[in-house]
């Protein structure tokens, strides 16, 4: 199964135009229409709700149709039931924190685009063998940083790979892994932090989100 399935190159050329993906915990699916236009206020128009919770595929309906304008995929994908289930609610991506050969698997039948994660050479190996080229290098900051990044993504610049990374961003250090070239865009848990989006503190995610969007959209 070729990338252009794994990862279309439309969806891949979206996350790098945004650069900064939102990557939020949900309690309560209403919840997911406010989050969804605070964050587009900010200028920050995807994001990926996480399946830590059982709100997640709830708020995902919402979000596709009350605010359609926003890029919404689901992370933290462990099974392949949660594929089918993404996809049936119109996850527009996917992401995992691992790399899973029966997700991947399930990702491709289903047709849904999928990232997914890394943190050895061996997992790169493993996700190009299988046809990836767009992967997430999760936990970012605690399996090094962007020096491990890059001192792992060194050997394979041939292939064409490109990474989102994801754990530990902040808006202190985001910046420098999107002047990678590697970095395709980075997810940011810091824009929307569960406790917020449970106190609906709208603002405060607006200001953040245009904070990073701004900052990043300079380094163009």
């Amino acid at each position: 199964m070729s990338e252009q399935t794994v990862f279309p190159g439309e969806v891949a050329a979206r996350l790098g135009k945004s650069k900064v993906v939102a990557v939020l915990i949900i309690d309560n699916p209403e919840d997911g229409p406010p989050l969804a236009k605070a964050l587009l206020e900010g200028g920050v128009d995807i994001m990926e709700l996480t399946l830590r919770t059982p709100a997640a595929l709830g708020a995902l309906t919402l979000i596709k149709r009350q605010v359609p304008e926003m890029v919404a995929g689901i992370g933290t994908i462990l099974t392949p039931r949660q594929v089918a289930e993404c996809q049936a609610a119109g996850a527009e991506f996917g992401v995992a924190p691992g790399f899973n050969p029966h997700v991947l698997a399930a990702a491709k039948q289903h047709g849904l685009p999928f990232a997914p994660g890394i943190c050895t050479p061996s997992e790169i190996e493993w996700a190009a063998e299988a046809g990836c080229r767009t992967l997430k290098f999760f936990p970012a900051e605690t399996a090094g940083g962007l020096k491990a990044l890059r001192a792992m993504a060194a050997p394979y610049a041939h292939l064409g790979l490109s990474f989102i990374p994801l754990g530990g961003l902040s808006q202190d250090n985001f910046l420098d892994y999107l002047r990678d070239p590697a970095v395709l865009a980075i997810g940011g848990s810091w824009l929307a932090r569960r406790e917020e989006i449970r106190e609906h503190q709208w603002a405060a995610i607006t200001a953040k989100a245009a904070q990073a969007r701004t900052a990043a959209q300079n380094l163009s």
